[in-house]
C-alpha cells in the first residue's frame, strides 16, 4: 500500500479505510527516481502532486550564485506538493536528496476528492497545515539558535517525523543524508557539521555514522535543540519524548 505512511495512526488526522483505499486508486503513476534528481521546478505548470513513498527529498532556493538554500525535507509519507494543487506552480525547485519512489496523483483526481469527500479534504488540507508548521519552525531554528542546536533540533525533529512514519524507535533510524545536506538544511559549512557532530557524540547526545542515526538520549538532545514537538501534532506524544517541556521565553 502506498499510502501506509500517511498520516498514520499516530498523527492527528489518520485516515479511514475507505479514505485511505481512495487516494490508492487515484494514483496515476508509481516510479523510482535516483538521487538529486529534480522532479519539479519553479515557474512549471504543475498537473499532479506527488507522495513520498520512499527516500529522501528537498525543497529549496537558488541565488544568483546557484548555491541553493534548502527550505524542506520531506520523509516517506509527506505528501509534498498538496499545494501545488490550487497555485498550479510552484516558487521553488522539489528534488530528491536519495533515491525515491513517489506516487503521483493528477490534479484532476484531487477535484473530485474534494467534491465527494469533504472530511478527507479536511484531512489533506491538514497535511499541508503541518507543512506549514514545520516550516515555521525551520525559520525559528535557523534564526534563533546556534549551530550545536541547530542540528540537535533537525535531528529531533526528524525522529520524530519518522516515528510518526513507522521508520524510527525513538532512538534509532536510517538517514541516509551527508554532511554537506546537514550544512544546507542548518545554514553551515561542511566542516562546521562535521565539529558539531564530533561535540554531540562526545557528550553521548547522539551519533551519526553509515547513514544511522543514534540517539541515546532523546531529552536531553531536545533540550540542547529547544526542541517542543507539539508543532508536529502527533495524536499522543511518544514516551521517548513525554518528558520533553516548552523553552521557556
Amino acid at each position: 500500500m502506498f499510502t501506509e505512511r500517511f498520516l498514520r495512526d499516530k498523527r492527528g488526522a489518520s485516515l479511514t479505510a475507505e479514505e485511505r483505499s481512495r487516494i490508492e486508486g487515484s494514483i496515476s503513476e508509481v516510479k523510482t527516481i535516483a538521487p538529486r534528481k529534480i522532479i519539479a521546478r519553479a515557474g512549471e505548470p504543475l498537473h499532479e502532486s506527488t507522495l513520498l513513498v520512499e527516500g529522501v527529498m528537498s525543497r529549496y532556493l537558488d541565488d544568483r550564485q546557484g548555491l541553493r538554500q534548502l527550505v524542506a525535507i520531506h520523509l516517506p509519507g509527506d505528501f509534498l506538493d498538496l499545494h501545488a494543487f490550487p497555485l498550479k506552480v510552484l516558487d521553488h525547485d522539489v528534488a530528491t536528496l536519495t533515491s525515491a519512489t513517489v506516487a503521483t496523483i493528477p490534479h484532476a483526481e484531487l477535484e473530485a476528492i474534494t467534491q465527494d469527500m469533504p472530511e478527507l479534504t479536511r484531512k489533506l488540507w491538514f497535511a499541508t497545515l503541518l507543512d506549514a508548521a514545520i516550516h515555521r519552525a525551520w525559520l525559528f531554528r535557523l534564526g534563533r539558535l546556534d549551530a550545536t542546536g541547530r542540528i540537535a533540533h533537525f535531528l529531533c525533529e526528524t525522529n520524530a517525523r519518522l516515528f510518526s512514519a513507522g521508520l524510527s524507535d525513538g532512538r534509532r533510524f536510517a538517514l541516509a543524508l551527508t554532511q554537506a545536506d546537514l550544512g544546507e538544511i542548518c545554514g553551515l559549512t561542511t566542516v562546521h557539521v562535521n565539529r558539531v557532530m564530533r561535540q554531540l557524540r562526545e557528550e553521548g547526545l547522539c551519533s551519526f555514522r553509515a547513514s544511522l542515526v543514534e540517539i541515546p538520549d532523546p531529552v536531553a538532545l531536545a533540550a540542547r535543540g529547544q526542541f517542543n514537538p507539539a508543532y508536529l501534532y502527533m495524536e499522543t506524544i511518544p514516551d521517548f519524548l513525554s518528558s520533553v517541556k516548552r523553552p521557556r521565553s
